[in-house]
């Protein structure tokens, strides 16, 4: 039975706009007297994720510090070429910028989908590791009236997968465990956060290509899939 289905929020409802695009970074960079290959941006992200991810739970599942979102943004922008005093400063300001709406775009799946559980009487949360105001998220979005409870790292002190996280959201809707749903798009986040917390799980995988963990998703009783317009009719077959 599932009472309550949890979102991720950042590149599951939403995706970055050229602000926090290659061009953007460039942009950012000027201003703080650096140049730098805007060409270079998409390797110098992938070459940043272990600085989220770390090798292990070190980083991941920590308490929230603001360090580790400036770090994996200066990485980038080292990565780009920028150089100078003013590195850590445009880093900064980069990382006050990502708390703002304006910045990112709603994926096309989001509203419907969101529609489509509340029809079904689905209390829906979301539970995400930024810094980012998830009330002004919502009006910003067009999304009030549709969403119960809200959860951000910054303001319960541990980022996700930490089960506390989870185990907050859960509170917040009064809903067991093992009643509840998180959709999001990182594996170690979002599904194995959820799990370890006695939660359900989905991963959202918009890429074309298959997920590379798909077999070992399968394994856990996991779905893959690749649009929210999926998850409502997913979640009306597992209710009796």
């Amino acid at each position: 039975m599932t009472k309550a289905v949890f979102f991720d929020v950042d590149f599951t409802l939403i995706r970055p706009g050229p602000t926090f695009r290659g061009e953007g970074y460039r942009v950012f960079c000027e201003r703080h007297g650096m140049t730098v290959d805007e060409s270079a941006f998409d390797s110098a992200v992938e070459s940043a994720a272990s600085l989220l991810n770390g090798p292990d739970d070190s980083v991941a599942g920590a308490p929230y510090d603001a360090e580790i979102f400036v770090a994996y943004t200066r990485h980038i922008i080292e990565r780009m070429g920028g150089r100078g005093a003013s590195l850590d400063a445009c880093a900064r300001e980069i990382y006050a910028e990502w708390a703002a709406c304006r910045h990112f775009e709603l994926y096309d799946d989001v509203t419907a989908a969101l529609g489509g559980l509340a029809g079904l009487g689905i209390r829906i949360g979301l539970i995400s590791n930024s810094h980012r105001c998830l009330v002004s998220f919502q009006s910003h979005f067009e999304l009030e009236g549709l969403i119960s409870a809200v959860v951000s790292s910054s303001e319960h002190g541990f980022m996700k997968p930490h089960p506390s996280i989870f185990t907050a959201a859960l509170q917040l809707v009064d809903c067991a465990a093992s009643d509840a749903v998180m959709v999001g798009d990182s594996v170690r986040h979002d599904v194995d956060g959820a799990l370890r917390a006695g939660m359900r799980a989905v991963l959202l995988h918009r890429a074309g290509d298959r997920h590379p963990h798909a077999d070992e998703l399968s394994s856990k009783g996991v779905p893959v899939i690749r649009s929210l317009a999926e998850l409502p009719a997913l979640v009306a077959r597992a209710n009796p």
